[in-house]
């Protein structure tokens, strides 16, 4: 363990962030370089010698919190990265980009702030980049055996890194014309700069990893040829079809999917751009949905320099502190301000969109909105609440329902579905065609990039068990293992 006496010598600290009116104006990281380094050994000294670690459960990835805290707590930062390597194959993403589940299970946080965990992560990882302790793991020697890999976002990137590594040869498929998936593309820059991609991508390359840009399996490549090229093969293409708002307007000009929008303003930042095609500078921004991609487009919109931004959520406002029915250690459903928010613009809870309104070019001007409240478990419009809002430009943040049905790669595949439209998947995340493994939001639904990295990590075991009769791979989850909720 750390210190014993940390936790009551020391409050809890978190990154500090750049003022607002100076990082609205540049697409960097929000959080001043090299704050946490001064902090961090007090902060991780905080992790108590709490008997059953339940951060441990609050991760997915079974991430050996207590052990790197004690490293970070002594400053032996190499060790403290061989520990956080040891079950997370990027963790500058998750100590970036997680809502932390871990730190809502922490001991500590039954009665005081808990340990800045994903502070504490993303500092070792930091620190293990400067000091050139992040090496490439070329394998030993060749299977002989070929895997390809559907999708480069983080399941799809884990499961190629543990296959390449166990010595199989992987050529990872990536529609898009870079990897990386969602965090290239749907995670603006001021959340995670992508350069920490582009050396994850440069160490994958250099133990053996393939990359294949802007092939579509389904649409470029038959599936089924695909499946006869290669040993075996990992889906892990992503929970890609958004979901829509039909109501009476949609089709107006102005309203995008958030992921039509953000994509736009990363590819300036990739230099593809010099400006977005889709731009909120000088417009009444409206932004449906409230959670993390909603906020992501709010950030957006405000380094573009929108007249407005404001985020409607159709649910109440969540308690700024635990719920009777949210108990620790479960990750209760809590007011959360992030960075996007702090910099400006209105958020408004329970209320829904009935309509949008146009001019008469068929441009977006205005939405209609009714507040509504919960009656007898039903969501119910209060009469009289009707009211309009200026929509110059709008963003549908309401997340996805399933993975592409468009692009032919299941039907090609002929693979079953589950009763939640995601690819069904047995105990080693094998679908109903022998070969063919599934990870991630494709077969487990929207979820977290710690699900999303551990899911590709226990394919990866199953596909090795497949193509050589055992594994010593490690498999952090189940796929009938959920996150610890109410």
């Amino acid at each position: 363990m750390a210190d014993p006496k940390g936790f009551l010598n020391h409050g809890r600290e978190v990154a500090q962030t750049r003022p607002v009116g100076e990082r609205v104006k540049d697409w960097n990281e929000v959080y001043v370089p090299g704050s946490l380094l001064p902090i961090i050994s007090k902060q991780a000294s905080r992790c108590m010698d709490c008997g059953i670690p339940f951060c441990h459960n609050g991760c997915p990835l079974g991430n050996l919190i207590p052990e790197w805290n004690d490293y970070a707590y002594r400053e032996d930062w190499s060790a403290a990265s061989e520990r956080l390597h040891a079950t997370n194959n990027f963790p500058e993403f998750t100590g970036r980009l997680c809502p932390a589940p871990c730190e809502a299970a922490c001991v500590l946080g039954i009665n005081q702030p808990a340990v800045t965990i994903k502070n504490v992560e993303v500092s070792i990882i930091d620190k293990a980049w400067d000091a050139n302790d992040v090496k490439p793991q070329a394998p030993e020697r060749l299977s002989g055996k070929t895997v390809a890999v559907i999708g480069s976002g983080p399941a799809g990137l884990a499961a190629a890194q543990q296959l390449t590594r166990a010595g199989h040869t992987v050529a990872v498929y990536e529609r898009a014309d870079r990897i990386g998936g969602l965090l290239r593309y749907g995670i603006p820059e001021f959340k995670m700069e992508k350069r920490h991609i582009n050396r994850r991508i440069e160490q994958m390359r250099a133990e053996g990893t393939k990359f294949r840009t802007g092939v579509e399996i389904g649409r470029d490549i038959d599936a089924a040829k695909l499946r006869r090229r290669y040993d075996a093969v990992v889906i892990a293409a992503g929970s890609t079809t958004a979901r829509d708002l039909p109501v009476p307007g949609r089709e107006l000009k102005g309203i995008y999917q958030a992921m039509e929008y953000l994509p736009l303003a990363n590819k300036v930042q990739e230099g593809d751009y010099v400006t977005t095609p889709v731009s909120a500078e000088g417009k009444h921004v409206v932004v449906i949905g409230g959670g993390d991609t909603g906020a992501d487009c709010v950030g957006t919109a405000h380094r573009q320099g929108a007249a407005s931004v404001t985020q409607l959520e159709i649910m109440p406002k969540p308690g700024e502190d635990r719920a009777p029915h949210q108990p620790w250690p479960t990750f209760p459903m809590l007011y959360k301000v992030t960075s996007a928010h702090e910099e400006g613009g209105e958020r408004v809870y329970a209320v829904n969109t009935t309509h949008f309104e146009g001019d008469e070019d068929g441009n977006v001007q205005f939405l209609h909105l009714v507040e509504v409240e919960f009656i007898e478990g039903k969501l119910t419009p209060k009469p009289g609440t009707e009211r309009k809002i200026p929509a110059q430009l709008v963003t549908l943040a309401m997340g996805f329902t399933g993975t592409d049905r468009e692009n032919g790669l299941v039907d090609q595949f002929a693979l079953e579905l589950d009763e939640r439209g995601n690819v069904a998947r047995d105990g080693e995340f094998q679908t109903n065609v022998p070969g063919v493994f599934v990870a991630g939001d494709a077969g487990r639904g929207q979820s977290l990039i710690v699900w999303a990295i551990a899911e590709g990590r226990s394919a990866a075991r199953g596909v090795d068990r497949f193509l050589t009769g055992a594994s010593d791979l490690p498999a952090p989850i189940r796929p009938t293992d959920r996150a610890l909720t109410v």
